[in-house]
């Protein structure tokens, strides 16, 4: 049965240091569970990026949070370098495990089968099969001379992700994010903010129950309204870009990061200059 917790603080607890953690890039991205994160100062995460990540992982590695990151990508988009995460690869202080969008995919879709690995093609011929030896060319067992890549399944500890509706039963309903349902089937638990929980069952309604991460898929969750903030939630508000924009600028320093923190996160004033 999915606990109903009071706030994410309360569901970040469920988090331990050194958990793989999956997160998605679009849709109901969990930045108050970012700053959970933050506050519980969680040590020692694998941050897994579905398929590439912005300022949800570059808080979380601007904190401290972080010791490997297995990503296609990490930016502020429009807003420039992510740069927390520049810092920490250029100074090795997290472990980059670089990857392809459909390879974050695939991986998270043998896990999501129950199975070891899946075979993608694209990636023969690129630099990447030099920096993760984890990605075994193997020969395609129904042709000759076919070589093909197989991916390990990932297996996230836990998913995360923010929703705009769920009920007290633990439907999560997820609007045209289907991306969700995969990081739910592939991880060992499911943890969600939610903008509103409601008491009704939303199992019970046909037009929202092909859009819901059921119940028995979801540890826990919590009320967070406006917990994808500075970041959009589709049907519900749009992008805080004067916000986004003062991050990227503000966290170009790692004095500039702790300011961001204290200030923002953990709700300190910081004072001027």
């Amino acid at each position: 049965m999915t606990q109903i917790l009071p706030s994410a603080d309360a569901l970040v607890r469920l988090v331990p240091d050194g958990a793989k953690i999956a997160v998605f890039k679009d849709s109901g991205i969990p930045m108050e569970i970012a700053r959970a994160l933050v506050r519980r100062r969680a040590r020692g995460l694998h941050l897994v990026t579905v398929p590439t990540s912005g300022e949800f992982a570059d808080m979380l590695i601007g904190a401290g949070c972080v010791s490997v990151i297995e990503t296609a990508g990490v930016s502020l988009g429009e807003f420039g370098p992510a740069h927390a995460f520049v810092r920490a690869v250029k100074s090795g202080a997290i472990e980059i495990r670089d990857s392809t969008c459909p390879a974050v995919y695939t991986g998270l879709q043998a896990a999501e089968k129950g199975i070891p690995f899946m075979p993608i093609r694209g990636l023969i011929g690129s630099d990447l099969l030099g920096v993760r030896p984890d990605y075994k060319v193997i020969g395609n067992p129904f042709a000759d001379d076919d070589p093909i890549v197989a991916i390990p399944a990932i297996r996230p500890d836990v998913a995360v992700m923010h929703v705009p509706r769920a009920d007290r039963f633990g439907n999560l309903w997820i609007s045209r994010a289907h991306e969700l349902k995969i990081l739910a089937h592939a991880s060992v638990l499911t943890l969600a903010t939610a903008e509103e929980v409601v008491d009704d069952n939303l199992a019970l309604d046909e037009t929202r129950a092909p859009a819901l991460i059921p119940g028995h898929l979801v540890a826990a969750l919590a009320p967070a309204p406006n917990g994808a903030w500075p970041m959009d939630l589709p049907g519900r508000y749009a992008a805080d870009t004067g916000h986004r924009r003062a991050y990227a600028d503000r966290t170009r320093t790692p004095e500039g990061m702790a300011a961001y923190l204290r200030e923002v996160v953990f709700g300190e004033t910081v004072a001027a200059g």
